[in-house]
């Protein structure tokens, strides 16, 4: 069984979507043994203790800047002894020294199809901002691997959502978070913890009797 350690910034949506999927047995190689937040006050943590999963935080704040609170973070992680490490609405961009200590070992989630809407600045709502302010049609979720460029891993799963005429960012974002977000990112967990996931390069092939 896998340690699954999940990194969270805010209210932990995406956090939910997989303890729903393992407590429904969506996930059968590995458990989530803990939840590591940035801010003291993210809702996640509540989500976290009411399923008996272990927290820790780790206020930014606390650190002078990104390379100490990496190696902070990355201290942090060798003690939980992580297997995977998922990004749900993991709101810092991570010193390179994490991503080089496990290759293709940490999953994040990104509001957008990536190559399009993707790297430093996009995040949260300016992702959707940016989608509606460009007119196109269709934009979606990635979940893809973690490297040292962000956004730039090797990508695992992405689904498409159609943009609507009397969208806002906020809808956009609610309803890319429901039709993709909170499916792909639990599919691509168990993919993970069922050792479906090949990686070479830059492209991750997934066995085709699990997609």
């Amino acid at each position: 069984m896998l340690n699954i350690v999940v990194l969270v910034s805010g209210g932990g949506t995406n956090l939910q979507a997989l303890i729903d999927a393992k407590e429904q047995g969506k996930i059968a190689g590995g458990s989530i043994s803990c939840v590591i937040s940035s801010k003291p006050d993210a809702y996640a943590l509540t989500r976290a203790k009411q399923h008996g999963i272990p927290t820790v935080v780790l206020p930014r704040k606390e650190y002078p800047d990104h390379r100490a609170y990496s190696l902070a973070l990355l201290e942090e992680l060798r003690a939980q002894k992580a297997d995977l490490i998922v990004l749900a609405g993991f709101m810092i961009i991570l010193d390179e020294a994490v991503a080089k200590a496990y290759p293709n070992r940490i999953i994040n989630v990104h509001p957008a199809l990536i190559p399009s809407f993707c790297g430093a600045g996009y995040y949260g709502l300016h992702v959707h901002e940016a989608v509606l302010k460009s007119g196109v049609k269709v934009t979606g979720a990635t979940v893809h691997f973690v490297n040292e460029v962000c956004d730039g891993g090797p990508i695992i799963l992405q689904k498409p959502v159609y943009v609507k005429p009397n969208d806002t960012p906020e809808t956009l974002q609610k309803r890319v978070m429901e039709e993709a977000e909170w499916q792909i990112l639990p599919q691509a967990v168990a993919l993970f913890c069922a050792g479906k996931i090949k990686v070479q390069g830059q492209i991750a092939t997934i066995e085709e009797d699990l997609l």
